[in-house]
This record gives C-alpha cells, sequence and structure tokens, in this order.
C-alpha cells in the first residue's frame, strides 16, 4: 500500500510543525499548561515544544522509527491533560470554539493509533 511507507513522515511532518509552533507562537500553548504543574507554563511549552521535534526527528529516521512513534504514542496519551485544561478554561468561549476544544479530546485516540501503526511500519 502506497500510504504505508509515507504514514510515518506525516505524522513526522506533523510533530515537527506543532513543535515549531511551541516556539514561535508559545501564548496559546501557555494557556493550557495543566495549572497543577510546578513551574513556569513557559518552560512546559519549551519542553513540550522541544520533545515533539525530537519525536518527528525520530519518527522520520527509519533507524529510530519504532522507538520514536512509541514514545510519540506516549507523549500524544501524556498531552491529554492539557487538552482537557484547554477544554475547561474555554468554557466561556463562543459556541464554535467551546466545541473546538472538547473536540480535540476524542482526536487524541486516532493519533496515538497512528504512532502505533507507525512504529509497526
Amino acid at each position: 500500500m502506497q500510504l504505508a511507507p509515507r504514514s510515518p513522515r506525516l505524522l513526522a511532518a506533523l510533530l515537527a510543525g506543532s513543535g515549531v509552533l511551541h516556539f514561535a507562537r508559545p501564548r496559546p500553548f501557555d494557556s493550557i499548561v495543566p495549572r497543577s504543574l510546578p513551574g513556569s507554563p513557559r518552560v512546559w511549552t519549551w519542553v513540550s515544544g522541544a520533545t515533539e521535534l525530537g519525536l518527528a526527528a525520530a519518527v522520520a529516521a527509519p533507524r529510530t522509527r519504532r522507538a520514536g512513534a512509541l514514545a510519540a504514542a506516549g507523549f500524544f496519551v501524556a498531552v491529554l491533560p492539557a487538552n482537557v485544561q484547554m477544554a475547561r478554561d474555554w468554557g466561556n468561549r463562543p459556541a464554535p470554539l467551546r466545541a473546538a476544544a472538547w473536540g480535540r479530546l476524542p482526536l487524541q485516540v486516532p493519533l496515538v493509533a497512528w504512532a502505533l501503526r507507525a512504529a509497526r511500519d
């Protein structure tokens, strides 16, 4: 199937794009860092952005793809609390934004599945 070889590359591109956004436009990410985490939200934004860039590189390289994709699956699970925080915080926003925030939550499932599939490819 033609999609299989590209799927890990597309996952790597998604991770890289998100990682770059954490540095280029950090404020939206700062705002969804769970308040229960110690330290500055900006530091968590930078750490998660750097993590995504590292995962992107690992998924892109065939030699490290399996480990990188498995780590990406774990990362997608680990950031779920931030997505929950965003959905809760956006309770007073207009309905389309609230829907988008809540709609992000179930998207974690296909992201985890995608990463696990990339680990097998």
